[in-house]
């Protein structure tokens, strides 16, 4: 949507150890990316980095930006761009307001929101949905989708979820949030308690009988390959227990967003154990107290990533009826179907690209 959008907007990757300040013009960074230490139990430290990072950037640009857009852990008031008590900042506890700090300091619009709703945004803009459409119509398939869910696995359980280019952020900034869905293995638990990083660590370590604190989803993965030793099958079941309660949640978002399905985080790189579990939650089925056996959700789930299921899945929609009394026919789908698939864009990439498309859009209005 901003491909030839000359505008330029500040962006940041804001992680407790480093912060990552870069510029983006018409949809690329147009900087060497600029990294600092974060000093997250320092507020003075951590509010300098911000003002020297961006500093830096401003300097090597060609013309003046006109706004800095990022992403930032919550809770906040991303609106009025309050930063509220988080686990990996301790120093903002209290309340920090600091989208209006850095508006005083460089004196152009700042905006902050969280990942999981600036990847969504920068997947419905620029990555995952309109590349299906254009692969869509490429096929000559009559079909056009026009909402995204956006999620992220990774430390945490992140989503977003855009409806017809709109982010829907909520009136108090919890849109689109799956993290503190009912858990389907533990329902006085969030979903989140089994679809994050520590979720895999524990459930291995209780299905294999280890206490090893340090054992990492990687090396966890690694077992599951055969390539570090440890027991396979707990490792297997770790990441199928995750599928299955992200699967959940996202059945859930599904059934009233009605849109495509997007995923990324760096725990996708063990998909291959994942996503079947996942797929087969999308695809159970539920019951009526008469017996009558429904399908959990109305629309069939077609992973995008399959070039079967896809080419499938158009070919089975492809229909015309004759209109009564006339010669004229229509076209015609009976088959209810969305998509889900990995991200298109990469995580980060994602994620800055909804901070600028956020910040546009937003000064568009």
């Amino acid at each position: 949507m901003y491909d030839y959008d000359n505008r330029i907007v500040l962006t940041l990757d804001a992680g407790g150890t480093n912060m990552v300040f870069s510029a983006i013009q018409a949809n690329k960074e147009i900087v060497d990316s600029f990294c600092l230490p974060a000093y997250p139990n320092d507020l003075e430290k951590c509010l300098k980095t911000l003002t020297t990072g961006f500093t830096h950037i401003w300097n090597q640009l060609p013309t003046a930006p006109v706004a800095i857009s990022f992403a930032f852990p919550g809770p906040a008031d991303y609106k009025n761009g309050i930063i509220h008590d988080l686990p990996n900042f301790p120093s903002f506890r209290g309340g920090v307001p600091l989208g209006p700090f850095l508006e005083e300091h460089f004196q152009i619009p700042v905006f902050i929101n969280n990942d999981g709703n600036l990847f969504a945004y920068g997947e419905a803009l620029a990555g995952a949905l309109p590349t299906l459409n254009n692969q869509l119509k490429i096929r000559g398939a009559n079909k056009e989708y026009r909402n995204l869910i956006g999620v992220t696995f990774g430390t945490g359980f992140g989503s977003g979820v855009v409806i017809n280019n709109y982010l829907l952020t909520g009136d108090n900034d919890c849109g689109g949030d799956v993290w503190v869905f009912r858990n389907k293995f533990f329902p006085d638990m969030i979903a989140e308690e089994s679809v994050s990083i520590r979720a895999i660590t524990r459930v291995y370590c209780e299905l294999a009988g280890v206490t090893d604190k340090r054992l990492t989803p990687n090396d966890i993965f690694r077992i599951a390959e055969g390539e570090k030793q440890g027991d396979r099958r707990a490792a297997l079941t770790s990441f199928a227990q995750f599928g299955e309660v992200a699967g959940d949640a996202i059945a859930h978002l599904l059934t009233f967003v009605d849109g495509i399905v997007v995923i990324g985080g760096g725990i996708m790189g063990a998909a291959k154990y994942i996503m079947p579990a996942l797929i087969n939650e999308l695809k159970s089925t539920l019951t009526t107290f008469s017996g009558e056996r429904l399908s959990r959700l109305q629309m069939e789930v077609i992973e995008a990533d399959d070039d079967g299921n896809f080419n499938q899945a158009i070919a089975e929609g492809q229909r015309q009826i004759r209109i009564p009394n006339t010669n004229k026919k229509i076209n015609y789908n009976p088959h209810k179907t969305t998509f889900i698939m990995k991200t298109k864009l990469g995580t980060s990439t994602a994620i800055s690209l909804g901070a600028y498309a956020y910040a546009l859009h937003t000064l568009g209005n």
